[in-house]
């Protein structure tokens, strides 16, 4: 309930706050693709030298990400622009379209990880453990630091790649797990196993993202709206009698648009029309809804879409 006026001290940092957040976000998303096309250079040689196809195969992985990535941030640059004649909510639905092109290339490459895993259990293979004990380190550190970065991100983008980075960061650590039991034991098996359980966990969260992204596509109202919570905060105001054809939609899942109608009491004056609709303004933007359009009206005029 109380979740209005916790936002209103914020209302005026917002803009600024909006867009200091999406240059950070592209630097994040910047950093992220720049260590992730390096490291799969590496790779493709360290997979070369250790004989692992699951290595090479991963360097392939690796490269395609940062293929994807290098698109994500472009988007999500794009999204930062304002709108135009041809954009007229501005560009921030670009931002969740990056989210859902990685989120699907997360998914087919998860497919593939597992079809090759289920092939190695049929016909395991000996590689050379130390160097992809080796590796695996690196590997893990370079994630590590772009995971961290995209940690604290807030866009469905950032997360979809954050996700991504995570799964790259547990595939190393299986892979260090796996390298220092292969280097003791003959488990040939043992590295295919912990190959499938990865990707079964990143294709499960894959889907989680994706239907995040088809959410805010498809105009659902932002989960984060508590639109009882609104309705009763608007019809506090002061000559409102009530509200109605309320439509609320998100446009990237952070920043929503809401219209509604306003039957305004009989009392109020004309000249007071600007000030409740300024007042029902304040209140959405409590709600984090940036662009509200508002239809008053009086008794005389009986709305035709009540029965909506």
């Amino acid at each position: 309930m109380g979740q209005g006026h916790n936002h209103s001290k914020h209302d005026h940092h917002s803009h600024n706050h909006n867009h200091n957040h999406s240059s950070s976000s592209s630097k994040n998303l910047a950093l992220a693709f720049l260590l992730n096309l390096s490291f799969s250079l590496l790779e493709l040689i360290g997979g070369l030298f250790s004989n692992s196809i699951a290595i090479i195969s991963d360097a392939f992985h690796d490269f395609g990400d940062a293929l994807s990535l290098a698109l994500v941030w472009y988007l999500q640059k794009i999204s930062t622009k304002p709108k135009d004649s041809l954009f007229d909510y501005g560009y921030k639905r670009f931002s969740i379209l990056g989210a859902l092109i990685i989120s699907v290339i997360l998914s087919v490459g998860s497919i593939f990880m597992i079809i090759e895993s289920i092939k190695r259990f049929i016909t395991p293979e000996e590689t050379k453990a130390d160097v992809m004990f080796a590796l695996a380190i690196i590997g893990v550190i370079v994630n590590g630091i772009a995971m961290i970065r995209l940690n604290h991100g807030k866009s469905l983008t950032e997360k979809a790649v954050f996700l991504h980075f995570l799964e790259d960061i547990l595939g190393w650590i299986a892979v260090l797990i796996g390298s220092v039991v292969m280097m003791y034991f003959k488990v040939p098996w043992f590295d295919p196993l912990l190959s499938l359980s990865i990707a079964l966990w990143i294709l499960w969260n894959a889907y989680g993202n994706i239907k995040q992204v088809m959410v805010v596509m498809l105009q659902a109202v932002p989960e984060s709206v508590d639109r009882n919570d609104l309705i009763e905060h608007w019809e506090k105001i002061k000559g409102i009698q009530s509200v109605h054809d309320i439509k609320i939609w998100s446009l990237d899942g952070n920043h929503h648009v809401a219209s509604l109608h306003v039957l305004i009491d009989k009392t109020v004056k004309l000249n007071e029309f600007q000030k409740i609709k300024e007042k029902i303004r304040k209140v959405a933007l409590e709600f984090e809804i940036i662009h509200t359009t508002i239809e008053l009206e009086t008794d005389g005029e009986q709305c035709k879409l009540h029965s909506d």
